[in-house]
């Protein structure tokens, strides 16, 4: 199935760093099937550690040893206990970071190995996130099973917000949707505060089922327990939104959240973004809101498409281009026929964070694409949008490009897209 194959890829550059840590785990968002799920850490970032490590290679401290093990059969405890034996102090800090670069090598294992020697040396205070962390190692390297035994097992002060999350996660990553409810009823039915962070998870998880009608349910339970919603639980929600063409909905959305309390920079630019993509776009309700595409097998469903577009939506907000880059290489290299509102959404997002040269490579790929034609009447209703909200700069700099390049003579542009 196309869609998976895309996964897949999305999947090598989109993975989770630290699936335990509430200021780590926010958002992987690559779409099998439809999901919008979190990305944390990418190819990108395990070559980076790599690069560490051959700097660590040189030294003799407790991170250089584990790390030079390799072998996932070789013992990352046999090594700190040997660290120990020979009189040399170990602190949970210096442990806690080893397990997390341990991680975002995917040497789940050794980090596994590390959290076992904090549990069982008493002098470690540990926390609810160490616990946490140790629910998505044992889910990596034993299995869901083991996971739940696990956290079954926890006292039940350590029965917290996070660990609850942590397994929960676990459930969503696998698509055991079952599972996943029932921990969810059982979470709603106790007297802990829980962040958005948990709400996401369920969101996310029906947002890769395909379960879009579920989501609003999840919204309205966060509202009632009075959590902050944030920006990943907006993406969500407006991505089940459009995926239903529900256009009213999300209008409706954005202006909420250009309200909220916590709105700031990345929020507002993300508002923008938003915005300009279903104006440019030409996202219009649908006349019911029934999945657009749901039972297509062999491409990639315009839902999909949408939702991936309202990922690269949700980095433009946070300002992060790396993962913009990532995303739209991974979604060229599919074979599938990308519309002109996958152009407009990546051209829109490059030129709200000032990247010219970017812009120019899209359009140029636009123009020379096989399978999706270059639309100058688009590229009219993207000077529009940004203009109808008072990004003229931005407009500014577009039309200068499509002129500079020959794409679009001067006298076939709109006289209202003159350059002020």
């Amino acid at each position: 199935m196309a869609s998976r194959s895309l996964f897949l890829t999305l999947r090598r550059i989109c993975r989770i760093s630290n699936t335990s840590d509430t200021n780590n785990i926010q958002y992987l968002s690559a779409f099998e099937g439809g999901t919008v799920r979190r990305c944390l850490s990418t190819d990108a970032g395990r070559s980076e550690i790599e690069d560490e490590e051959a700097i660590f290679m040189e030294k003799d401290d407790l991170r250089s040893r584990i790390f030079r093990l390799r072998l996932p059969k070789r013992s990352a405890s046999n090594v700190i206990q040997r660290w120990v034996s020979e009189g040399k102090p170990v602190t949970i800090f210096e442990l806690r970071q080893i397990s997390k670069d341990l991680r975002k090598s995917q040497r789940y294992k050794h980090a596994l190995e590390i959290s076992e020697w904090m549990v069982s040396h008493e002098e470690f205070e540990v926390s609810d996130s160490d616990y946490a962390v140790r629910i998505d190692l044992m889910t990596k390297v034993f299995g869901i099973d083991a996971a739940e035994r696990y956290f079954e097992g926890l006292p039940l002060t350590a029965k917290t917000s996070e660990t609850y999350t942590a397994l929960l996660h676990s459930y969503a990553r696998a698509k055991l949707t079952e599972k996943a409810e029932e921990l969810y009823e059982r979470i709603k039915g106790l007297d802990i505060s829980f962040s958005a962070l948990t709400y996401n998870e369920m969101m996310t998880l029906y947002m890769s089922m395909g379960q879009v009608e579920k989501v609003p349910s999840v919204v309205e339970e966060l509202k009632r327990q009075k959590v902050a919603p944030d920006m990943f639980t907006y993406n969500l929600w407006i991505s089940s939104c459009a995926a239903t063409l529900n256009i009213d909905e999300v209008r409706r959305i954005l202006d909420e959240m250009s309200n909220d309390s916590g709105s700031d920079e990345s929020w507002a630019r993300y508002i923008n973004l938003a915005n300009i993509y279903v104006t440019a776009g030409h996202l219009v309700n649908a006349e019911s809101n029934t999945m657009i595409g749901a039972g297509a097998e062999k491409s990639i469903t315009q839902r999909e498409w949408i939702s991936y577009d309202f990922l690269i939506i949700l980095y433009t907000g946070l300002g992060n281009k790396d993962k913009i880059d990532q995303i739209w290489q991974s979604l060229r290299m599919t074979k599938q026929k990308m519309t002109s509102r996958n152009f407009i959404c990546i051209l829109s997002s490059y030129l709200i964070l000032g990247h010219m040269k970017e812009v120019e490579d899209v359009i140029d790929q636009w123009n020379q694409s096989t399978t999706t034609e270059f639309e100058i009447s688009a590229c009219n209703r993207l000077l529009d949008a940004f203009r109808a909200i008072g990004l003229t700069e931005e407009a500014n700099n577009f039309h200068m490009i499509l002129i500079q390049r020959n794409y679009i003579p001067d006298s076939e542009l709109k006289t209202d897209h003159a350059i002020l």
